[in-house]
């Protein structure tokens, strides 16, 4: 998957744990202004994705050079920028995020992202307030921009 992350399960937790969406990751790589932001709020802690993330940013990005937002460099810039960034991605319970997305009428690709938080037990750093709204709803905690 072009080097993203380690796929894998936690091991000995030294540090906080957040799940980072989609939407983060991109902000990050697309110099969008939530960036400083994104950066400063995650500094020391450990980031995590449901091992979908590489094929949602590919279908994000490519989504965005069909509709003229970006270039195909800028898209594969953004892939490589957002392939260094050190996360570790999780296999989640995909039954869980089926029952998830059914529920809650979302598609399944956030459903993995709310799933890999539940999984985990911990926080799930999201740009999207569809997802922020759910979490709550679903006790997943949340690390919001002020």
């Amino acid at each position: 998957m072009g080097g993203f992350g380690f796929c894998g399960k936690i091991g000995t937790i030294t540090q906080m744990i957040l799940v980072a969406d989609t939407n983060t990751f991109l902000a990050v790589a697309l110099e969008e202004p939530e960036k400083s932001w994104l950066v400063e709020a995650t500094r020391g802690a450990e980031l995590a994705a449901p091992a979908v993330l590489p094929f949602e940013v590919g279908n994000a990005l490519s989504a965005m050079v069909k509709r003229g937002r970006l270039a195909v460099a800028e898209a594969l810039e953004a892939w490589d920028v957002i392939a260094k960034l050190p996360f570790r991605c999780i296999e989640v319970d995909g039954r869980g995020a089926v029952e998830l997305a059914a529920k809650w009428k979302i598609y399944a690709y956030d459903a993995y992202f709310l799933q890999c938080a539940r999984q985990l037990a911990c926080p799930l750093l999201t740009l999207d307030r569809g997802m922020s709204r759910i979490a709550r709803k679903l006790d997943i905690g949340l690390l919001e921009k002020p």
